[in-house]
């Protein structure tokens, strides 16, 4: 099946490719979620001019998303959630949590979805998550995870 991505997939590509998926994959997953659209020959010279646009606007975040990585390698994130005894999470903690935390730590803003979580955070201690900035930057940011008294 070949579709045309209307926002970013990881592992797959950004947003304005043209891309072959299985058709159950685009059929149940890919299309119902808005993340892509049937490639038709008007769909596909749109996809054109997205990549254009794209590619334009990738030179200069490319040197912006250097600036906020080097940001983001400077500062310590701290992030207090609700524990219970041993310090297991009532809960876990979810991207949007640590864009709240990195922010208030005098972070710059970031988008949750550009946040990559390995498996999930349920318990106080050091972590380590990926912010993919851009397609040629990624950083690691080490999150503390402290018990909420």
């Amino acid at each position: 099946m070949k579709l045309v991505l209307t926002q970013e997939v990881t592992g797959l590509g950004a947003a304005g490719d043209v891309v072959e998926v299985k058709d159950g994959y685009g059929r149940n997953y890919l299309v119902p979620r808005g993340l892509a659209v049937v490639a038709t020959r008007g769909v596909e010279k749109q996809a054109a001019d997205i990549k254009r646009a794209r590619g334009a606007r990738e030179v200069r975040d490319l040197g912006h998303a250097q600036e906020i990585a080097a940001a983001l390698g400077s500062i310590a994130v701290t992030l207090k959630a609700r524990a219970g005894t041993g310090g297991r999470l009532f809960g876990s903690v979810t991207p949007a949590d640590i864009v709240d935390a990195v922010k208030a730590s005098g972070g710059p803003a970031l988008d949750k979805r550009r946040i990559e979580v390995p498996g999930h955070i349920k318990s106080a201690g050091k972590h380590t998550v990926s912010v993919r900035l851009h397609p040629d930057v990624t950083v690691t940011v080490p999150i503390e995870v402290v018990p909420a008294s």
